[in-house]
């Protein structure tokens, strides 16, 4: 059975890739952006396909969507959670008004479109929900530690999804790209922060250098990405967490390995802290 797609930030990127894959399989999109148009003029006219207004930070707008999309194809069976984009800066760079609008769009925008979509999943008793994480969701980086923030912020909620949904018949995924050769590092995507400490020079400063020459070298293929999205709408048993690109892979394995080693150096202490009456267990 052909799958109906809703995809946010659906204009460009991996948004915008999925929804091209979904359709040219013959599955149904329902495409969303803050402009329509952008999406029409990046897809094309489709009778498959849907371009929405939406800008995720409104919630009433992410209700209309869902509606619109019930009413075109009946049902929801794929919700990527996609529209985002980056702050590059020092956690102490980084002022309250720009952490403030990174959280009503990569966090906040994410429960308001959830809310929106998951009824309509509850009612149909099946699903599935890819949140689009990053490797900085499981591991962060010197200059990303605010958009790290946001992306770990998904990864907790996705976790929690997962064991909420699961048996009402709704899957969920987040998935954790690496450095994909899109326009993330692009100023149209990434926003710097305004305020820049020269004491963080040897590792922001070196951060911001590294984001500048990678912008577009990256390794990861987004049009293989977005197969992999489909791939894994397809699959009966999806994995809670999706791992893409080679660099995210060794990434997690490192830092996996960091906190088990961490873990064996401080398992005396950490153990230490139970009540007396409490039976301690060796890990």
């Amino acid at each position: 059975m052909n799958k109906v797609w809703f995809i946010t930030g659906a204009s460009r990127g991996f948004g915008v890739l999925t929804a091209q894959k979904a359709l040219e399989r013959g599955d149904f999109v329902v495409a969303t952006a803050r402009d329509p148009q952008t999406v029409i003029a990046a897809l094309g006219e489709h009778p498959n396909l849907l371009a929405l207004r939406l800008d995720v930070k409104l919630e009433a707008q992410a209700i209309t969507a869902a509606q619109q999309a019930v009413a075109r194809f009946g049902r929801i069976d794929v919700l990527v959670n996609n529209a985002g984009y980056g702050l590059l800066g020092a956690v102490e760079e980084a002022n309250a008004e720009e952490v403030r609008a990174l959280y009503e769009t990569n966090v906040f925008g994410l429960l308001n479109v959830s809310r929106a979509v998951l009824p309509v999943m509850r009612k149909q008793g099946s699903g599935h929900v890819m949140n689009i994480s990053s490797v900085g969701g499981y591991s962060s980086y010197a200059g990303w530690g605010v958009y790290g923030s946001t992306k770990f912020a998904v990864e907790g909620l996705s976790e929690a999804m997962t064991m909420e949904l699961e048996p009402l018949g709704i899957k969920v995924t987040v998935v954790e790209p690496g450095f994909f050769r899109t326009d993330f590092l692009d100023a149209t995507s990434l926003v710097s922060t305004r305020e820049r400490i020269e004491s963080y020079a040897a590792t922001v400063g070196a951060m911001r250098d590294f984001a500048a020459g990678a912008n577009h070298a990256q390794p990861g293929d987004p049009l293989k990405l977005a197969g992999a999205l489909l791939q894994l709408a397809d699959s009966d048993t999806p994995p809670t967490r999706l791992q893409l690109g080679s660099d995210t892979v060794a990434r997690v394995r490192a830092k996996n390995q960091h906190v088990e080693k961490e873990m064996a150096e401080w398992l005396d202490v950490a153990l230490s802290t139970d009540h007396d009456d409490v039976q301690k267990k060796s890990a």
